[in-house]
């Protein structure tokens, strides 16, 4: 059984114990659990669930492993040929590891 599930904008197949990183959830700590009921899909063994918009009734439980984990550094650099126009800039995209403690569905 799986479920696609809206979190903070992004939309994420979820299972039962998987591990995901969301984006940032403001107001998070260790060990908090959290729910999100912007369920758009249930697929229970072949049943398929289209919710317009939203599966009544669906919602998945979180439990927040680290509240805060930096990504990768991404390098942004900018130019403009013969005008001495350069820009270095660097971004580091914060996140949430959170792990899927039941679906409810």
């Amino acid at each position: 059984m799986y479920v696609i599930v809206e979190i903070n904008g992004q939309q994420f197949k979820v299972e039962q114990g998987a591990k995901l990183f969301v984006n940032r959830i403001k107001d998070a700590e260790a060990g908090q659990t959290v729910e999100f009921d912007k369920v758009l899909l249930v697929d229970n063994e072949g049943a398929v669930t289209v919710g317009a918009p939203t599966v009544e009734g669906a919602k998945v439980v979180v439990e927040v492993v680290e509240a805060l984990v930096k990504g990768d550094k991404v390098i942004v650099f900018k130019k403009k040929r013969r005008k001495g126009y350069r820009v270095k800039n660097g971004h580091r995209q914060q996140y949430t590891k959170v792990e899927v403690k039941q679906v409810i569905a």
